[in-house]
């Protein structure tokens, strides 16, 4: 009769994943005082930027104040007020409704700039349609003439600025802008429909 032979096999747990093995850690790279730095030197990096935009926004606007000052110097009227004759031009018989929409201003400050306008003989109130209550703006030979001379761009530095940019530009611009209003404390809504110049 052929003899049996038992052999005993010694069960090993698989590498890393045994009862009794040490479990696996994964080691950190860099030391402590490397990790706590890397925060800090984002928020001096943040820091930067913010003073380099501060900068930027002190440039823009003693560059709208310089260009404003070279007109009322060389015109006699405001930078609103050349801004408001050079919309009248582009489009003859604009209503004062209309001009507000165009300034993007309310129309109680377009009332007074047009009234300004009128006593200074640059701009005419004209009916010429059958509703006589439609009132058109018109500018008078005066107007003109101060046109002719005034500093470029008429409608403004910022203004003419804003318009040249490429559109995705100033999508993203704009949506900067709002988050940065945001963030804002204690600001003035109003100011939107105000001019620059009353700012």
């Amino acid at each position: 009769m052929p003899q049996i032979y038992f052999v005993q096999i010694e069960s090993r747990p698989a590498f890393g994943r045994g009862v009794d093995s040490a479990p696996t850690t994964m080691k950190q790279s860099g030391s402590p005082r490397k990790r706590a730095a890397a925060p800090a030197r984002r928020s001096a990096g943040n820091a930067e930027r913010m003073l380099d935009v501060l900068r930027q926004f002190r440039v823009v606007i003693r560059s709208i104040k310089q260009h404003y000052q070279w007109v009322e110097k060389r015109c006699g009227v405001s930078g609103a007020q050349l801004w408001a004759m050079e919309r009248i031009a582009a489009t003859q018989g604009l209503t004062p409704g209309d001009l507000a929409r165009e300034l993007a201003i309310h129309p109680s400050t377009a009332s007074n700039l047009l009234a300004r306008l009128e006593a200074l003989k640059l701009v005419e109130r004209r009916r010429r349609h059958a509703d006589q209550r439609r009132v058109q703006l018109y500018l008078t030979a005066r107007a003109q003439a101060v046109l002719a001379k005034a500093p470029r761009p008429l409608k403004g530095v910022l203004q003419q600025a804003l318009a040249d940019l490429p559109p995705t530009h100033l999508a993203t611009l704009h949506k900067g802008l709002e988050e940065l209003l945001g963030l804002m404390r204690n600001r003035d809504e109003a100011a939107q429909r105000k001019l620059l110049s009353e700012l």
